[in-house]
């Protein structure tokens, strides 16, 4: 069994086959999926799992380079919504919802969570770890 926090295999998989300036997307429930990227819905109910949990638990496996959320996630004092990981320690690239859409089309794979807040959605672009 793996020691790291992330245990679902077909998203390990996932992340262990990304390259250089890929893009994994973490979804709310509602976000539409395009035909081009992998799908792997982790969704059971309303809010299980929630975003910030399958993020945690992918950032422990990947390495990030960048990331894009939506504008419209942004607070009304354009703070970061709560589910952002500060600790990161990158800002975010933020362009419209329609933007974040159009560029999810080109992702390696868009994993669905049970997510219900909106504009819940994050692009992460795989880095290199040397």
């Amino acid at each position: 069994m793996k020691r790291t926090a992330l245990l679902h295999a077909e998203l390990s998989q996932v992340i262990a086959s990304l390259g250089h300036g890929d893009m994994l997307v973490l979804g709310d429930a509602g976000l539409p999926i395009a035909d081009g990227p992998r799908r792997i819905d982790l969704a059971v109910a309303r809010g299980v799992p929630r975003l910030a949990d399958v993020l945690e638990a992918v950032l422990s496996e990947m390495q990030v380079e960048g990331i894009v959320i939506a504008g419209e996630a942004l607070g009304d004092d354009k703070g970061l919504p709560g589910w952002y990981p500060q600790s990161l320690g990158i800002a975010p690239q933020t362009v419209s919802h329609e933007e974040f859409k159009r560029r999810t089309a080109t992702a390696r794979a868009m994993v669905r969570t049970g997510e219900c807040t909106p504009y819940a959605n994050i692009i992460l672009v795989a880095g290199v770890s040397f």
